[in-house]
């Protein structure tokens, strides 16, 4: 639970200006600060931010709000865990759990189905019949607080079927079969997972959507079962342990990517809480945008054979080639991280995460793989694969060592090797980090013009909420109806109001806020007058009257009562009175 008075005064306590800078670097202009928007690929600094109104606006992609939104969106996390990151900044205490999840309102069924057969499996290990199923957990190294954190669980034989809970439950066969935690044969059914320890994966909020089941005793069954695609479990969209891991990403600026789910769980659970795992081989559009969105160093620490040095190769392109510099860590001796902190110890993996490779050091010495550097043929491939490999580095000097260190060792002319260097134009894919939601300009009428212009007015001072009430009072849209509601229930409540203590109070409200968000988006006035608001209450009351005429002539059309079309018409002739400006 949190009050309102607790985030106010955070947001009393932090100003704007000295959050925002600690992200972005910004320059006085006039009254307010300037800075280069990072909600999409601004090159002009075109975001500003008023210390006296404590909000920002870009006057290009349109992202707004005060100091709470912009942390949400720069750290992609919700409106109380952005409060929570402010109030640390300001040496503050909040402790509000912000991890509680709320079930997403499309495909709340389907969520509710994943849950339930989560809680299932967790109770089965609890039982008699989970014995043999946590002391394989505890030979592995793996306690209760792993057992707990994790959500680890167990599907046993088919005495203890999930499908027969679920269906008891009236869920439909069809979803279950959907969701992959069902499978059919003929008129049968059985469970898709039996005798297996099971591993949830959740999304990017922590909500469970999928499972991995490994078998734990003596069996000729694969090693491990994973869930199939469904409409809520897409893999290439997720990174597992991307909801546990994200806070310590972010507070140590680093992401870690491991191969598999038992690498970073036991790195985790271990104290190395910044890391995440792969979903497949290979890192997908939205995996990286993921991972761009952390504005994090990443550190690729796969599986110490040749499957994973390719994969190294691969996913550090894909970084590379998505504007991306990734560093490696390729660890000796063990098979992979699980086994080498088994084995080594925490400290020692510890080690290696400090002192990473970069990743063209990793692709010098990868490049040399199967090559006899003696002969000519092998080594013109070698210099062109480098060369390709530092169109990507950015920074002048690493590239100018680079080709002097290859130039004295093999005995080339450097001159030759930068003339090939400049003739590479690397191929860096352009996907700016996405912009928060605007409205379409396009969608703009007359109305939603007037109505959000009241709207902004009225959040910034209680005169132009006292005059609302006396002059319009209603809109005719539910969306700016439902936020006049909220602002005068503000008003009232508190005898004061600006914008920014305003997005506060809504912050927490998801049904609102991105409406209250639109309308500061949509909205640039910067100097408030009670003659222009009068403009915008008699633009608004005009089409309101305007679209009441409109349905009262469509009443009179459709009515066959003579007494009531006679009423409707006396209404119409009233309206056309006082409708200034109408045409008809």
């Amino acid at each position: 639970m949190f009050n309102n008075a607790e985030i106010e005064n955070i947001l009393k306590s932090a100003n704007i200006v000295d959050i925002i800078s600690s992200y972005v670097p910004l320059t006085p202009r006039g009254k307010n600060y300037f800075g280069v928007c990072p909600f999409h690929e601004d090159t002009n600094p075109s975001m500003s931010v008023s210390e006296e109104k404590q909000i920002y606006k870009c006057f290009s992609c349109g992202a707004a709000g005060n100091v709470f939104t912009f942390v949400s969106e720069y750290n992609n996390v919700g409106f109380l865990d952005a409060v929570k990151i402010v109030a640390e900044k300001c040496g503050l205490s909040f402790n509000v759990q912000t991890s509680t999840k709320t079930k997403p309102q499309t495909y709340q069924k389907e969520y509710e189905i994943m849950d339930l057969a989560l809680k299932f499996y967790q109770n089965n290990l609890n039982t008699p019949e989970g014995l043999k199923a946590k002391a394989y957990l505890k030979d592995r190294s793996l306690d209760e607080n792993v057992i707990k954190d994790f959500d680890l669980g167990l599907a046993l034989n088919g005495n203890y079927s999930l499908h027969n809970l679920l269906t008891s439950k009236n869920y439909d066969i069809k979803t279950l079969l959907d969701l992959g935690l069902v499978n059919r044969n003929g008129s049968y059914l059985n469970d898709v997972f039996n005798n297996r320890i099971i591993f949830p994966i959740h999304d990017l909020e922590g909500h469970p959507i999928g499972f991995t089941g490994r078998i734990y005793e003596s069996s000729n069954q694969a090693k491990y079962l994973n869930s199939k695609e469904s409409i809520i479990f897409k893999k290439g969209q997720i990174l597992f342990n991307y909801h546990r891991a994200k806070n310590e990403i972010k507070k140590k600026k680093t992401v870690i990517i491991v191969e598999g789910n038992m690498d970073a769980i036991r790195l985790y659970s271990t104290g190395v809480k910044n890391v995440v795992a792969l979903m497949g081989t290979s890192l997908t559009k939205d995996q990286v945008s993921i991972l761009k969105s952390l504005r994090s160093k990443i550190i690729l620490m796969f599986d110490n054979d040749s499957a994973g040095e390719l994969a190294t190769f691969q996913n550090g392109n894909i970084l590379e080639e998505n504007g991306l510099t990734p560093y490696v860590v390729r660890l000796s001796g063990e098979k992979d991280p699980d086994e080498y902190i088994i084995k080594n110890g925490i400290q020692a993996i510890i080690n290696n995460i400090e002192n990473p490779l970069s990743f063209l050091d990793f692709k010098l010495r990868y490049f040399k793989k199967d090559k006899d550097l003696t002969k000519t043929d092998d080594l013109v491939n070698y210099i062109k694969e480098i060369v390709n490999s530092l169109a990507y580095v950015t920074d002048d000097l690493t590239k100018d060592i680079t080709i002097k260190k290859i130039s004295d060792t093999y005995d080339v002319p450097l001159d030759l090797i930068k003339r090939e260097l400049s003739k590479v134009t690397p191929k860096i894919a352009k996907s700016p980090p996405k912009a928060p939601p605007k409205l379409e300009k396009k969608s703009f009428s007359k109305y939603d013009i007037a109505s959000t212009s009241i709207l902004y007015y009225m959040m910034n001072d209680g005169k132009y909420i006292e005059r609302f009430k006396k002059d319009l009072g209603y809109f005719t849209l539910k969306k700016y109806r439902s936020i006049a509601n909220e602002i005068i229930y503000y008003y009232d409540t508190y005898k004061d109001i600006d914008v920014s203590r305003f997005v506060t109070f809504v912050g927490p409200k998801d049904y609102i806020y991105d409406d209250v968000m639109n309308v500061i988006k949509m909205v640039n006035i910067d100097t408030l007058t009670m003659d222009d608001f009068n403009e915008y209450l008699n633009v608004a009351k005009l089409e309101t009257t305007k679209a009441e005429i409109k349905k009262l002539k469509e009443e009179i059309n459709n009515t066959l009562d003579e007494a009531e079309k006679c009423a409707l018409a006396e209404k119409l002739i009233e309206l056309k009175k006082g409708c200034v400006g109408n045409e008809e």
